[in-house]
């Protein structure tokens, strides 16, 4: 730009003074000016690039003020002068009808300015507007834009599959015709991400839309991205990377003079302090512990408040003075309390996550006035919005993890059950708040030829990646092609929209008269100022037990997976194995002091239903003294439970669903020396079942046989995958079968029984909401599915399972079959999951 306006005689001078250019070349020099205003802008330099429009317009014509006011509004809008950039616009589109491609430019920009202000619906308008004149004109990028624009407009309406899906239009074409925009739409992804509670891997994509920006020298992109990952750290825990991000973000939105951006990135820092000085959930709002931080806490807040609202953004001023009541309830001053929160306000259309803080702000205000009930009522208010947003996503993965956007609100409702000390009340506060992506009907998506295509090649990848990792030379570029294809995979799966049905909450009346049937007790456990509590349901009977301590049985269970995969696939020294089964036998009885010796004079000679939490969601504990020998069922909920366990009596009732059951599907999977062995034996014990095995044991085959099968039998290398939990799989004779993949059924399988390492492990999200392959199976409608917490050897596996199916001919429940198997095993990694 500089080089053709020293051409034409142009001088870039301090003074003022810009040369002397012919007339025939000024309309040719001020548009030059006018993309380089843009350039230096863009870069950090906003105030010279309005200098530069200003000469610029000693070149203009009248008709090219027009251009020139839409540039203006662009820079202004860039820089948070938003009220400048809206009177820029306004004239500029009135001095544009005439040339319909830049007026397209404008209604687009000025939709992106009232989505700025959090005006969503003027904003609507002026994107669809804008984008309907640039497809007329064949203006295909600002059409796009408009399209990625209209989809953060979906977020902040609450329509987060209409977002996603409207983000990935566009991304289509911005990698065909523009894949510098690439950055900036992962960093509204992200935002999509943030807003159900995905922090991990809202963080992963703004990393790479920070260093794609910096490389840019995209200044204002850059600032943003590093606001939204301050927002992301906050949202994981991390304070001091919050406040480190937002630091990073509020200095280049000042050096840019974008106050308003800065005072959001500044609200982030203030909500870090926040949580820094109030480390415990839902903390105790009746005593003061830390008086000191609290009034300047509030006295930030309000001030941030005050002049975001100059700034026209009333749903960030209105979280802004949450925080302030919040710090000034914890100072016991009660009535300025009252008057943040009526200086708060409450639109309907603000974000979910202002919404909740409002309802927890009323709660605790209400908890401060000894109003219990009253603060319950706020509570379970709040989790029902929640439950609705759940309830509107199609995806498991993201059901999951908008538990946490409801955590510090569910922390809250449960310590004042329990400061009750109502084991019914516990009981419901449990189910209210634990597990709930398993109430929402699960959306089994159309066919899909594009996304069966993707997994088809993952498939292929997974078969040449492990190939070569037997040889011994890792391939990192098909390892790079496999998470880029399971990236997508997951982004498309996102953008499904749920049926807005939900199973009903489980009463305690309902459980117990279910457990009564069956012979066993429930257990739920939970967590309390570092003890270990369980409700129990037992003969009808609701009660509170206390237990352990929480951080030793969790570091127990930590060692005793540990040491369980130690022994596990290859041969050790006999002292170093005698060592480790030394430590399993300790690890054991840990777990059995801490958890299940307090809950034995309830259990009687029952079995048990255990929900678990955290770090106990892996436990073996058919291995447990105390536990084995017994029938034990895992499940994710009480409520999940009882669905399950109605299911599969109505199956059981009827002879002919066992007659069917005799025959089940049985598959071996590759490279196991036992699988084929394995399900031969299992072919005996039912005659006329038909196994898959080597080249016919294919995913296509198996999937084909497991719809609606009554039972399912897989001999397979597993593998939990920790980073991507979807992704879970088991190896079959050309590649993987994914947890993915569990959702193409039309129909769930009544039983399945996974014969295969570590598939029966799962990555527990906040509000103990859990991932994997037998969560999956689960989630979709499987009432039991059989699998191992840990790593087993083939050995040991083929010798309980063929116990197992034995014991399960004989007509007897899965969880008693499983328990009677394994009272002879050395060690029993299998746990029996949903109804038993």
């Amino acid at each position: 730009m500089r080089k053709g306006l020293a051409e034409l005689g142009w001088l870039e001078a301090a003074d003022g003074d810009s040369g002397d250019i012919p007339q025939e070349h000024r309309a040719l020099a001020a548009r030059l000016l006018m993309s380089l205003a843009h350039l230096e802008s863009e870069q950090g330099r906003p105030e010279y690039g309005l200098m530069l429009l200003t000469r610029a317009e000693e070149y203009l014509t009248e008709e090219g003020r027009g251009h020139l006011l839409a540039q203006r509004g662009l820079i202004l809008l860039r820089t948070g002068r938003w009220r400048d950039s809206l009177a820029s616009f306004n004239t500029a589109e009135r001095m544009l009808d005439t040339d319909p491609e830049m007026l397209a430019r404008v209604l687009v920009n000025r939709g992106v300015l009232h989505l700025n202000r959090g005006e969503v619906g003027l904003a609507e308008n002026y994107l669809r507007r804008g984008a309907e004149m640039a497809r007329h004109v064949g203006n295909e990028l600002y059409a796009t834009m408009a399209t990625h624009n209209l989809g953060y407009c979906a977020l902040l309406g609450g329509d987060i599959a209409a977002a996603l899906n409207l983000l990935d239009a566009a991304a289509a074409v911005y990698r065909r015709i523009a894949p510098g925009n690439m950055p900036e739409l992962e960093t509204d992804r992200a935002r999509v991400l943030l807003a159900v509670g995905l922090a991990s891997d809202a963080a992963a994509e703004l990393d790479n839309a920070v260093v794609a920006f910096r490389r840019q020298r995209l200044d204002q992109h850059c600032a943003e991205a590093e606001f939204s990952r301050a927002q992301a750290a906050l949202a994981a825990g991390d304070l001091a990377a919050a406040r480190r991000w937002s630091a990073a973000a509020m200095r280049r939105f000042r050096a840019r003079g974008n106050h308003a951006w800065a005072a959001l990135a500044e609200l982030t820092r203030l909500r870090a302090s926040y949580a820094a000085s109030n480390p415990q959930p839902g903390g105790d709002v009746g005593v003061s512990r830390r008086m000191k931080p609290w009034p300047k806490v509030a006295v930030d807040g309000q001030q941030l408040a005050e002049r975001l609202r100059s700034y026209g953004l009333q749903a960030d001023a209105s979280l802004a003075e949450l925080i302030a009541a919040r710090a000034l309830l914890r100072a016991r001053r009660r009535d300025d309390t009252v008057r943040r929160l009526a200086a708060a306000g409450g639109g309907r259309n603000f974000p979910l996550e202002t919404l909740l803080l409002r309802q927890l702000t009323r709660a605790e205000l209400a908890i401060f006035d000894g109003l219990n009930g009253a603060a319950l009522a706020r509570i379970l208010a709040g989790l029902a919005m929640l439950h609705t947003r759940r309830g509107r996503l199609g995806s498991f993965d993201l059901q999951t993890g908008a538990a946490a956007l409801g955590a510090e609100l569910a922390g809250t409702g449960l310590r004042l059950v329990l400061e009750r000390g109502s084991a019914r009340q516990v009981f419901s506060w449990l189910e209210r708040s634990r597990a709930q992506a398993f109430r929402v009907r699960p959306v089994r998506p159309p066919a899909d030829p594009e996304e069966a295509a993707v997994l088809a090649e993952l498939r292929q990848l997974g078969m040449m990646i492990r190939t070569s990792e037997l040889n011994g030379s890792p391939d990192s570029a098909n390892v790079t092609r496999r998470n880029e294809l399971q990236r997508l995979v997951r982004q498309r799966s996102w953008q499904a929209s749920g049926l807005g049905e939900t199973i009903a909450e489980a009463s305690a009346r309902d459980v117990g008269a279910a457990l009564r049937q069956c012979g066993q007790c429930y257990v739920g456990i939970l967590v309390r100022d570092g003890r270990l509590l369980a409700v129990t349901i037992s003969r009808e009977r609701v009660r509170l037990a206390e237990l352990g301590d929480f951080t030793t049985a969790a570091e127990a269970a930590r060692k005793l997976t540990a040491d369980l995969d130690a022994l596990t696939g290859r041969k050790l020294p006999a002292r170093l194995e005698a060592v480790i089964r030394e430590s399993v036998r300790c690890q054991t009885e840990v777990l059995a002091e801490q958890v299940v010796s307090p809950l034995l004079p309830t259990l009687k000679d029952d079995g048990a239903v255990i929900v678990p939490m955290g770090a106990l969601a892996s436990v073996p504990w058919l291995m447990l003294p105390g536990l084995r020998g017994r029938p034990v069922t895992i499940a994710p909920s009480a409520s999940s439970w009882l669905v399950s366990w109605r299911s599969a009596s109505c199956a059981w009732r009827h002879d002919e669903r066992r007659d069917a059951a005799r025959q089940p599907l049985l598959v071996a999977g590759p490279d196991l020396r036992h699988a084929i062995p394995e399900v031969a034996e299992l072919a005996e014990i039912y005659p006329g079942a038909a196994p898959l095995t080597g080249a016919a044991a294919t995913v296509e085959n198996t999937l084909r046989a497991l719809d609606g099968a009554e039972l399912a039998h897989m001999a397979a290398h597993g593998h939990h995958d920790r980073d991507n939990v979807l992704f879970s799989r088991l190896d079959l004779a050309d590649g993987p079968l994914v947890a993915y993949d569990i959702q193409r059924l039309s129909t769930a399988p009544r039983q399945v029984v996974l014969s295969a390492c570590d598939v029966g492990r799962t990555t527990v999200r906040p509000g103990d909401e859990i991932l994997g392959f037998t969560a999956a199976l689960l989630h979709m409608g499987t009432p039991t599915v059989i699998s191992s917490v840990t790593r087993v050897s083939d050995e040991a596996a083929v010798g309980l399972m063929t116990a197992y199916h034995r014991e399960l001919r004989k007509g007897i429940r899965p969880a008693e079959a499983l328990a009677t198997a394994s009272e002879t095993a050395q060690f029993c990694p299998f746990v029996c999951f949903g109804a038993g």
